[in-house]
């Protein structure tokens, strides 16, 4: 076995707290725990949209989703994604040359990084990210820098940061935008300064942006590959799971410049294989359904509001207002070390969420919920006050109260 897996632990042998290793979630659910440790909107209750479900049902009752859909998508999605970012961004995408579909975008993502890491090249990702963003570098044999972000700057990228970690060993850079757990919105001139670093040292952008659909409170959301000279040097990784709330379909895309699309096209077949093909005919209706993502943007900012209402007024925490998505991201460092934090609210609220340093060493004292979990309002605003309550019991515990 590679040593780089060694590591790798998925519980069978050793306890292992993360919500999505192993059987976790399935035994927590059971033990009546309420989960909000899983970036999957409005789980785990029904959430598909009656439009979509129509879809995939009518496409069952022909027998066709029995087969293959393309290894690199099926036509008519590429076609449907390629119009969605074409409006979103003016970029010239065409749905044969420059648009793959991937079974859900954390396989995109690491199918993306593939073609350009040798063993020990370095990949700089910033701190907090989005762990698969550490991980796969690792899996693929190279090398994960970190790059701090400083909350006193709200998250933003730190060029100079980047250039100090940058050697000669640098091949790319991954950046999850919005940022994944700060929910942090990159700003154009953030972006133009951390492009301008890439196209002077002659790295690759590989960006996540699972969360770019639902953006809040007036700030604009920028695609990197839109930005000068970044075209040709960008692979796009997209996700239906966290934009449209469809999960369990497994559909994600990537869109990239021809000559990067060209050697992933012909990977595809013997690394991705090919998306459901049931998906792929729900995630088609699901793109059509332009009203529904629009009340679904209003949805997560409302459960947005009222987390951030009752979280901020905990003594001992500090937060800032999510700027998009579905996640709070909240300073807990003087109630105790995430980890303990995290312990003590399964224990004593019964509600799983995420120790902040499964995000990166400036994760650390932090912990991340999922609010935009359970579909009912009143169910999760309890949840969050139960959450509140335990946080308030521990502050007096701390003496912080």
């Amino acid at each position: 076995m590679k040593d780089e897996w060694r590591t790798i632990k998925g519980g069978l042998f050793d306890a292992v707290a993360k919500a999505d290793v192993g059987d976790n979630v399935g035994r927590l659910l059971e033990k009546g725990v309420d989960i909000l440790a899983w970036a999957d909107p409005f789980f785990p209750d029904p959430a598909i949209p009656a439009p979509v479900q129509k879809s995939m049902i009518e496409a069952l009752e022909t027998g066709l989703p029995a087969h293959y859909s393309m290894p690199i998508g099926m036509q008519e999605l590429r076609k449907t994604i390629t119009s969605k970012v074409v409006r979103q961004t003016g970029l010239p995408l065409d749905p044969s040359r420059n648009v793959l579909v991937t079974p859900g975008s954390d396989s995109g993502l690491l199918f993306a990084m593939m073609p350009f890491l040798d063993r020990m090249d370095e990949v700089l990702v910033p701190d907090p990210s989005y762990p698969s963003n550490f991980l796969n570098p690792k899996l693929l044999g190279a090398i994960a820098v970190a790059v701090p972000l400083d909350v006193k700057n709200n998250y933003a990228l730190d060029i100079q940061a980047f250039e100090r970690a940058c050697t000669p060993k640098t091949k790319m850079v991954v950046l999850t935008h919005p940022n994944n757990p700060t929910t942090t919105v990159f700003t154009k001139e953030n972006l133009i300064e951390l492009c301008k670093f890439i196209i002077r040292r002659n790295l690759i952008l590989v960006c996540d942006q699972a969360f770019e659909d639902h953006i809040f409170d007036g700030h604009s959301f920028v695609a990197p590959a839109t930005l000068e000279g970044m075209w040709e040097r960008t692979v796009t990784v997209c996700s239906i799971s966290k934009g449209l709330g469809l999960s369990g379909l497994r559909i994600g895309y990537i869109y990239a410049h021809e000559h990067i699309m060209d050697v992933l096209y012909g990977a595809a077949v013997n690394i991705i294989g090919a998306s459901s093909t049931v998906s792929s005919i729900g995630a088609i209706s699901a793109l059509g359904q332009h009203d529904y993502l629009t009340a679904l943007t209003e949805r997560h900012e409302k459960r947005r509001s009222l987390a951030y209402e009752i979280f901020s007024s905990i003594p001992g925490v500090r937060m800032h207002k999510s700027e998009s998505g579905i996640l709070s991201w909240l300073d807990v460092s003087r109630l105790g070390s995430d980890s303990e934090v995290v312990a003590y609210l399964l224990e004593h609220a019964n509600v799983l969420v995420n120790a902040g340093s499964a995000y990166g060493a400036q994760g650390k004292g932090h912990i991340r919920i999922v609010t935009s979990c359970i579909d009912d309002d009143l169910r999760a605003e309890a949840i969050f006050h139960k959450i509140a309550h335990a946080l308030r019991a521990l502050g007096e515990q701390k003496k912080l109260i």
